[in-house]
């Protein structure tokens, strides 16, 4: 179901005069199971507050326009429309009606495959090596980890102990059963060395995915409770998974471990500054 989901998302897509893609609010609708344009309306206004509050521009992502539909009497009207981003669907499905089965598959979706098409779209990010990729995710990892850790001690999340066992939930569903130690042995790593610093950069944006998701749905379902909160991100986790499944990827607990650590890398770039 999921990847029929998929498909006929990809299937609605359509391209401006300038070759830019997008996608018709009214198409999507009812894929997205919303029979009445005014509910459907509310969940794109609060997209486009969502856009304007991560600091984006809203006009380059929600764009006023019409659509000419055939009425049953074979007579044709203008409807109001708007014309979405990749990153709008994204937002829409954010904010969709989280009981609805399509919302729940396409909300992992979106997410990745936006990640995805920014990354595609970063010339200079594309000419990397992998080892100054995996620092960038990385470095990137580590701050919205900060985030995370915030918006789960507002959720109840409170004492070192309580993290650790919120961040195993998160392992857990992204790695199939696999808590932090098991990674760690898995990856057959010292006792001091960390495994978010022995990841190739697949594995780290897997768990760049986990992490922002998960931050993202804790603040915006306003979870409250640690129980509550280490099963939101269990469920993220999973979802991340199955996504991965659904487009051919490799599981992360089966990616190489990388020769380098992330220390090493750092310790290179250092020396061939100075």
């Amino acid at each position: 179901m999921i990847n029929e989901q998929h498909q006929s998302f990809e299937g609605l897509k359509q391209y401006s005069e300038d070759n830019v893609e997008y996608w018709s609010a009214r198409d999507l609708a009812p894929l997205l199971e919303y029979r009445d344009w005014r509910n459907f309306e509310n969940v794109i206004k609060k997209a486009m507050h969502a856009c304007k509050a991560s600091q984006r521009h809203v006009e380059d992502h929600f764009v006023e326009a019409t659509k000419m539909v055939t009425l049953g009497s074979d007579s044709k009207r203008k409807l109001d429309d708007v014309h979405l981003s990749r990153y709008a669907c994204y937002l829409v499905v954010q904010n969709g009606d989280p009981t609805k089965t399509v919302i729940a598959a396409g909300q992992t979706y979106f997410a990745i495959q936006t990640r995805r098409q920014e990354l595609a779209d970063d010339a200079t990010f594309q000419k990397l090596k992998d080892d100054q990729k995996r620092l960038l995710l990385r470095n990137e990892l580590r701050e919205h980890n900060k985030q995370l850790v915030e918006t789960a001690q507002q959720a109840g999340v409170e004492t070192g102990l309580d993290f650790a066992i919120f961040q195993n939930h998160g392992y857990q569903g992204l790695y199939g059963g696999l808590d932090q130690k098991a990674i760690h042995e898995n990856k057959h790593l010292k006792k001091s060395q960390k495994i978010l610093d022995h990841m190739g950069s697949t594995e780290l944006a897997a768990n760049l995915f986990r992490a922002t998701q998960a931050e993202e749905k804790l603040r915006r379902d306003r979870v409250q409770g640690k129980l509550q909160a280490n099963q939101v991100h269990f469920e993220v986790g999973r979802k991340v998974r199955e996504t991965i499944a659904d487009l051919g990827g490799t599981m992360p607990e089966d990616l190489p471990v990388p020769e380098n650590s992330i220390k090493q890398i750092e310790s290179a770039a250092k020396k061939s500054n100075d």
